[in-house]
């Protein structure tokens, strides 16, 4: 996540990236769903003139669904369409960042004039290279976390060959992120942790 110094509104190779990072993005189950209904207010409270949300996922499964003849709109939402090509599909984005790290990034950020972009599906180390060479300190990383029985209750079931693979698990050696918020259930304690990444992002505007 990004939030640029006071300046004039900058363009979109000047804006700099608020970026969202989680490395349990499909494993979090329903919570992050309740999560990006959350950044959805995020960026109401910001509002969409300031505040854009971005997933990286969209110009993957794009792409992915216009050279295997398939239907994109059906690929970005949680149905057992997109299931029965998931682990095809995480193959062929591998292949993809092999050749060109920074390929996705780059789709995901054209044309966006946003001050503040929120990057809602960060998976992978490269991912989160790729927008801190890009845009320096302005770049803030966010980790969302739950714990394993919290997911469970919601629903989540360990799948082999995605649960374990890098696409889910590719962050969980990362480091220090700049904030972390926990997402176990606690209403409260899940609105104050927003509310002091809101404000954040409001002081540096």
């Amino acid at each position: 996540m990004v939030a640029p110094s006071p300046r004039p509104r900058p363009s979109a190779q000047e804006a700099g990236p608020w970026r969202q990072e989680s490395n349990s993005v499909r494993s979090t189950g329903s919570g992050i769903r309740r999560l990006r209904f959350r950044s959805g207010l995020t960026t109401f409270e910001l509002g969409a003139d300031v505040c854009a949300v971005l997933r990286l996922s969209g110009p993957l499964k794009e792409q992915y669904a216009q050279e295997h003849g398939l239907n994109f709109q059906r690929l970005l939402d949680a149905s057992a369409y997109k299931e029965a090509y998931r682990r095809d599909m995480i193959l062929w984005g591998e292949t993809q960042r092999q050749a060109d790290p920074g390929f996705f990034c780059r789709k995901v950020v054209e044309g966006v004039c946003q001050p503040v972009w929120l990057v809602s599906d960060t998976r992978r180390l490269s991912d989160i290279q790729w927008f801190q060479e890009a845009y320096g300190a302005v770049t803030q990383t966010v980790h969302v976390v739950a714990s394993e029985q919290s997911r469970q209750q919601r629903g989540w079931v360990f799948t082999p060959g995605v649960d374990d693979g890098e696409s889910e698990c590719g962050l969980d050696n990362f480091g220090d992120f700049d904030w972390v918020i926990e997402n176990d259930g606690d209403e409260q304690r899940l609105e104050e942790q927003l509310g002091n990444l809101t404000e954040f992002v409001r002081s540096r505007l």
